[in-house]
């Protein structure tokens, strides 16, 4: 049947299709999306990478006519969250490769974090004001959850650099604007930082555009590196991230009401310090920089601070810690125990006592990932998701986080993901005997898929073992 409202998609559309006539298709596609039976999926003409991300957009309710990003944080958390964030150290690089030429190109250079949100907007004094009015300013959330298809936060659920042309953008406000975006990773663990993106008129997505913001994130990557070096090789402390304020805490809700962070002019951490606790028996404790292995009960006791940052006096802790009636003198060793690892590591991270808590920025994978699902993106936190939470830990108080971390992450799967998520999803050894995420994503799947028999293969093998 032929396509009523717009051009009638040709044969092989690919990388050949012109600039204007892939235009053409997206506002084509948008006159259709949200008609009755019209759905992103069943729109002719779209990069196929354009028409999943609009998918994602609908599934995550994404509003197409709501002309601004919402602010995340304001002025003052901004300031603090991004002086101390590990991409105020790449800066100098940004604006000596991006920034610098982009007021002669007509271009505005962003850097984001790890979930979207807006740190660094520069370049082109004309274009920023023009940008303002859809709120394409520092602290604004750009995120895919939240404003559907951007070369931002799209390239972040994708994890790699992306181009978006106009009308492709899901928001109808940004349709003027192009934007091409590359994600930062860590160059030590390769965790993700944030994403660095150009943003302007058509020469934003031009052929050459993503190979220069890709070879800038790679310079800024190798500075990053040198920077460590530098810094370990003369010794020097690197500032411990101090507790910072809820909103700019939001990637990692794991933080209490302490210290809103460094003085003003203090250098900014060049690490994230992390807890790594999904797919493992031992956490893998980083702080900056230095990493270390945890002991099966250390790693407990970080976890369960990490996510109590208010604190938790000893029979609390010990309640949580040990099955049955734990003893508060056996916790109290433990804690010796622990803070001498701590120690060796960085003094100013031994955490505090009466109540036990946390005294500095620490970033559990497993906030990471809850975080990620109460923003709606689900794609991010399967990134993320390795396994379960110390999956053999018999902690009262771990169980309790493993087992609703897991449901969350399979309910969001089940809600609103892609049969790629599903897919994923079911990769995990968790989801190994799960016949609800095998059969949603068999219906999702064309009917000519090659990933049809795999699925139909584990189900028929799910049937044959229930059947015994």
């Amino acid at each position: 049947m032929r396509n009523p409202v717009g051009p009638e998609a040709p044969r092989g559309y690919g990388h050949g299709m012109s600039p204007e006539l892939r235009q053409r298709f997206a506002r084509a596609g948008h006159e259709q999306l949200g008609g009755p039976g019209m759905g992103a999926e069943q729109l002719p003409g779209l990069r196929s990478l354009i028409r999943e991300s609009w998918q994602r957009s609908e599934q995550l309710h994404a509003n197409p006519d709501n002309p601004e990003a919402p602010l995340a944080m304001d002025r003052d958390e901004i300031e603090d969250y991004r002086r101390q964030h590990p991409l105020a150290a790449i800066m100098p690089v940004i604006h000596k490769l991006l920034v610098l030429p982009s007021y002669d190109s007509g271009m505005l250079v962003a850097v984001g974090d790890e979930v979207g949100r807006l740190l660094w907007v520069e370049g082109d004094p004309a274009l920023q004001r023009r940008a303002e009015g859809m709120m394409f300013v520092p602290g604004a959330d750009w995120s895919e959850a939240t404003v559907g298809t951007s070369a931002p936060g799209t390239a972040l659920a994708l994890g790699r650099g992306i181009q978006i042309a106009g009308a492709e953008h899901y928001k109808r406000s940004v349709h003027p604007w192009s934007c091409t975006a590359v994600p930062f990773h860590d160059p030590d663990s390769g965790a993700l930082l944030g994403v660095v993106d150009i943003t302007g008129t058509e020469s934003a997505v031009a052929p050459h555009t993503l190979s220069l913001v890709e070879a800038t994130v790679a310079a800024a990557q190798a500075h990053l590196r040198v920077e460590r070096l530098q810094r370990a090789a003369t010794r020097q402390p690197t500032p411990v991230r101090r507790r910072t304020s809820a909103a700019a805490r939001g990637a990692f809700p794991t933080g209490g009401a302490g210290s809103a962070g460094p003085r003003a002019g203090t250098a900014g951490s060049l690490y994230r310090n992390s807890l790594q606790l999904l797919g493992r028996d031992q956490a893998v404790l980083s702080l900056d920089g230095r990493t270390v292995s945890l002991s099966a009960r250390h790693s407990e006791i970080l976890a369960l601070l990490s996510a109590h940052p208010e604190g938790l006096n000893a029979e609390e802790l010990s309640a949580l810690l040990y099955p049955g009636n734990g003893s508060t003198i056996t916790l109290r060793a433990e804690m010796v125990r622990l803070r001498k690892v701590l120690q060796q590591l960085n003094p100013d991270a031994v955490p505090a006592s009466r109540p036990y808590r946390l005294t500095v920025d620490l970033a559990p994978d497993s906030g990471q990932v809850l975080s990620c699902l109460q923003r709606g993106a689900h794609r991010i936190a399967l990134e993320i998701y390795r396994g379960a939470m110390l999956p053999r830990s018999e902690a009262p108080g771990i169980i309790e986080l493993r087992r609703r971390l897991s449901a969350l992450l399979r309910e969001a799967v089940l809600t609103d993901g892609s049969a790629e998520s599903l897919l994923r999803y079911a990769e995990l050894p968790e989801a190994r005997d799960d016949v609800d995420v095998r059969t949603a994503a068999l219906k999702l799947l064309p009917p000519r898929s090659p990933k049809r028999a795999a699925v139909v293969a584990d189900l028929e093998r799910l049937d044959a073992e229930l059947s015994v």
